[in-house]
């Protein structure tokens, strides 16, 4: 194991917060970009609104994420800071050239491509652990699903329940109800993406022998991650809420609070469950499914094909960015 200085480690935590602050930055409109389309809040609040549940998510959920990554990924005792260092790089590549193209990309499945491509180009592909990266590759394609049919199921109910309502008085409750449904949302992507890089850290510590009683996330840890995040929200990233707030399908604020409950839930019991979903492919699919309620043609099916795209090829594309950043720190 080689011990890294003070300056090294702490250099590397940096760009593990970096990529944290980018994740806020890059899935930012996953949060808020029902809320702005609806215009039931204004992009400066709504960017408040959102990073201010990003922080207190921890409140609400356990770590189990973050262990997930830590040692459910990759072998524990294969990562090194060449390794850290690899995933983190490879993960920040993708997001900053997906961020520049305005598609919503998961910085999830980029973090967890990185990490797999670093990992096997120094230990080979023995060293990946199957059953944590099969329960990401499955929830690449259920987690979506799920959005999508519990937007649907959302739609019919909410319909039924505001059948003998007026429009106007119809609008205005369930504008204050997306109020509740994104900050819903926006704790759900501080407990699931946080712990991502929660996780990062803590192995970092944990192969450097820092860490006292076997693996585990230090607090200090959860709050630099939390805050990084939040930070990066409050920034926020206009080109992908265009994307995903408009371009998808056209919403009012009765299928805004739909989508956002249905993605809040589906991350809520993801987190729990310590399943690294991608909130940027569970908003999608609800947002989706909203549309789809209406009729199938009110979806923009060749822009949800291109997103769909940009999710299948994330995996590998980080990966192999990853295994490259990993040699370039070897040379």
């Amino acid at each position: 194991m080689d011990i890294l200085s003070p300056t090294l480690l702490v250099a590397l935590i940096g760009v593990a917060l970096a990529f944290d602050f980018l994740n806020g930055l890059h899935d930012a409109a996953n949060s808020i970009a029902t809320v702005v389309s609806t215009r039931v809040l204004s992009p400066q609040f709504a960017v408040a609104w959102a990073a201010f549940f990003n922080f207190i998510a921890f409140l609400f959920f356990g770590l189990h994420v973050a262990e997930t990554i830590g040692v459910g990924i990759v072998t524990a005792d294969v990562i090194d800071a060449s390794v850290v260092f690899g995933a983190l790089m490879g993960a920040i590549a993708w997001n900053l050239i997906t961020w520049h193209l305005g598609i919503p990309s998961s910085s999830s499945h980029a973090l967890i491509g990185g990490l797999i491509g670093a990992g096997a180009m120094k230990g080979g592909f023995s060293v990946i652990v199957a059953g944590g990266v099969l329960k990401t590759a499955v929830a690449i394609f259920l987690s979506p699903m799920v959005g999508l049919l519990l937007a649907l199921v959302l739609v019919l109910v909410m319909s039924w329940a505001f059948v003998r309502a007026t429009p106007s008085g119809a609008d205005t409750l369930a504008r204050r109800m997306q109020l509740l449904s994104a900050a819903l949302y926006s704790l759900g992507h501080g407990g699931n993406d946080a712990q991502k890089t929660m996780g990062i850290i803590a192995v970092l510590l944990y192969s450097q022998g820092l860490l006292e009683g076997g693996f585990h996330v230090p607090f200090w840890v959860v709050i630099a991650c939390q805050a990084a995040m939040a930070l990066g929200t409050l920034l926020g990233g206009w080109r992908i809420v265009h994307t995903m707030g408009s371009r998808i399908t056209r919403l009012q604020p009765f299928q805004g609070f739909c989508a956002e409950t249905a993605g809040a839930a589906t991350l809520f019991g993801a987190t729990w469950l310590g399943v690294p979903v991608s909130t940027t492919h569970t908003i999608t699919g609800a947002i989706v499914g909203v549309g789809a309620a209406r009729r199938a043609s009110a979806v923009r099916w060749n822009v949800a094909s291109s997103i769909v795209t940009a999710w299948v090829l994330t995996l590998p594309a980080s990966a192999l960015a990853g295994a490259a950043f990993y040699l370039l720190t070897e040379l």
